[in-house]
């Protein structure tokens, strides 16, 4: 069982001891430093409040709002949403911030607490410090007098709302994807994406053959939308002769595709393609995280624009996108950034971005995904216990490779003329994760096996 605090949110395992997990009293002692942090910025406060469907999420939520509106501030409740959604609405209402009951693709027995700002942006590093620093000495909290409690106010259209801006978006062909009559399979894995997405479908004129879409929270596989989570999907794909599948992960803010043979596109590749399809039409720059593919820095320079790499997590990827100017970003987990929408990771644009370009190519999936530069991926991990040092451990890494080009702002990185190796604390688990990209097996083994070997010595 575990509690994980950082800049983003506070996430954990439900029940158990208070402190060691995600307990009622975490959740409404976190809430109130959160709402305290709000209204020493802005003195009064309307926040969002949005869920997916894992089990805890109706309980947490109730928590949550009931902490809020005992601050003074007002909630508007949009229940059972999507992570992009609340982003989007946070704006629409011109709420003072956000928070999304989600632990994304952590299994049901996790929640977590994700906060947003008045732009519906991600907390920086800064303010989730703030927030971290109050929830630990609530003493200088004040709660509101009975005559200035703040209130709850439900939203009832806030996923159609998102998917209308969406299909509004100049660069999504809505034509051209009707013309074609596809058909697609989708697995929602029992979450909010099993009603957004087929809803995006249907509005596009797309068959849906859903599997796995009843928002109960009985996650039906591992929620992680990885190769070998989705067998169901491959399978559904070629029995239905569907022209491809699509999965999200539980909050809809991770995206994959299934190409017409039930193999997986590859979720570096999501964002990949997105941003062919942007850069055809609007040349730019882009930017995504260390640990995501080679491909998309070759795309980016194919249409004269520059590729910058920042450090692994969402608020890092949009910081660096507002200064560069990226037409398009993102995370190569699946997760597509559209500034034109809003600077948040949307599995939502990044379905009409794909079926847009697919479109347009009048092409089979598998043929799109044969215009990339083909790079393998392989993503490991290690558990940590208290005991590691896992500061002096990534020093160790860093001075093996002194040869080699390393960097440094977000764990360790070494590329290599024919590949890297990224190897980074993770932010929502007790582990370390190690990423490696390459162009053979043969070379992934060799580049993830030499990092191994220097964590067995020490």
């Amino acid at each position: 069982m575990t509690l994980i605090s950082s800049i983003s949110g506070i996430r954990g395992t439900i029940g158990g001891k208070e402190g060691s997990n995600l307990t009622p009293v975490d959740v409404i002692r976190f809430t109130s430093a959160y709402g305290a942090w709000l209204l020493q910025k802005h003195q009064k406060g309307t926040v969002v409040v949005g869920r997916d469907a894992r089990p805890s999420g109706a309980m947490i939520q109730e928590l949550v709002q009931q902490t809020l509106i005992s601050l003074g501030i007002h909630v508007i409740d949009v229940g059972l949403s999507t992570t992009p959604t609340v982003e989007m609405e946070v704006v629409r209402h011109q709420a003072q911030g956000g928070i999304i009951l989600t632990a994304s693709h952590n299994p049901k027995e996790w929640n977590a607490l994700k906060l947003l700002n008045e732009k519906g942006e991600f907390l920086d590093a800064e303010n989730g410090e703030q927030i971290n620093r109050i929830s630990k000495n609530l003493s200088s909290v004040a709660f509101a007098t009975v005559n200035e409690l703040g209130a709850i106010c439900v939203e009832t259209d806030a996923m159609k709302h998102h998917i209308d801006a969406v299909l509004d978006l100049p660069l999504v062909d809505v034509e051209s994807i009707k013309n074609h009559g596809l058909t697609a399979v989708v697995d929602g894995v029992n979450s909010s994406g099993g009603i957004a997405i087929p809803k995006l479908l249907e509005a596009l004129g797309v068959t849906v053959v859903p599997i796995h879409c009843e928002p109960n929270g009985d996650f039906p596989h591992n929620p992680e939308p990885l190769k070998q989570h989705l067998t169901d999907l491959s399978q559904a794909v070629v029995r239905h002769n569907a022209d491809l599948g699509i999965a999200v992960d539980p909050d809809v803010d991770r995206l994959v595709f299934m190409d017409e043979q039930g193999i997986l596109f590859g979720e570096e590749y999501t964002l990949v393609a997105c941003a062919d399809y942007v850069l055809r039409q609007h040349p730019g720059n882009t930017v995504s995280n260390l640990s995501s593919t080679r491909a998309l820095a070759e795309v980016t320079r194919q249409y004269g624009g520059d590729y910058i790499a920042s450090a692994v997590g969402e608020a890092h990827v949009v910081e660096l996108m507002k200064k560069t100017n990226a037409v398009i970003g993102g995370e190569g987990n699946g997760g597509v950034i559209y500034p034109n929408l809003h600077y948040g990771r949307d599995a939502l644009v990044g379905v009409a971005l794909f079926l847009s370009h697919l479109c347009q190519q009048d092409c089979t999936v598998s043929v799109l995904r044969s215009q990339f530069p083909n790079w393998l991926m392989r993503k490991d991990k290690i558990n940590l216990t208290p005991n590691h040092d896992v500061d002096s451990l990534l020093n160790t890494i860093a001075s093996s490779y002194t040869d080699n080009n390393v960097t440094r702002i977000d764990g360790v990185k070494i590329d290599f003329s024919d590949g890297w190796v990224h190897i980074r604390k993770s932010n929502t688990e007790p582990i370390i994760r190690i990423y490696a990209e390459a162009k053979t097996e043969q070379r992934l083994d060799e580049l993830v096996k030499g990092i191994q070997d220097i964590v067995k010595r020490f």
